[in-house]
């Protein structure tokens, strides 16, 4: 296998899994959404804002691939491709199990606004922190490409 395979298949980790795992967020709290609109429909905004929290995660995948898409090369060496891999699966299925656990918070969040609980503020913050984990994902993947020779 030559290198070049190993640091592609690091990059589909890196933007196919985060994208994944935003798609699967977003559903989970659109769904909350609609349930929520037969209850609530006036809080619509709030809704909106909640429910689109789980598509960073897709977006940190992709700047991931744009820091390491430089190094990409036929001759790319065995340690870079390495390099590639690591951030793939790194940011791949920490963007995957983050955006999945925020859309659930996001969802919570969503029915308890539509039961009439003010709780909008506390649950961005709540939907803030599995989301930590994917931006600390993305600045390992920015640092471990930095680390390549150019």
């Amino acid at each position: 296998m030559e290198p070049i395979v190993l640091a592609y298949v690091g990059v589909a980790f890196m933007v196919g899994l985060s994208g994944i795992g935003s798609a699967y967020g977003l559903t989970i709290c659109g769904n909350a959404v609609v349930g929520a609109m037969k209850k609530a429909p006036e809080k619509m905004g709030s809704y909106i804002g909640l429910s689109a929290l789980p598509s960073s995660q897709g977006l940190y995948g992709f700047v991931a691939y744009m820091m390491v898409q430089q190094y990409l090369i036929a001759d790319i060496s065995w340690i870079n491709a390495a390099g590639i891999f690591g951030a793939g699966l790194l940011m791949g299925f920490a963007g995957l199990f983050s955006a999945i656990r925020q859309g659930q918070v996001c969802a919570a969040g969503v029915a308890a606004t539509a039961a009439g609980h003010n709780v909008f503020a506390a649950t961005m913050v709540m939907a803030v922190f599995p989301e930590l984990y994917a931006i600390l994902a993305l600045v390992v993947s920015i640092l471990i490409a930095g680390t390549f020779g150019g």
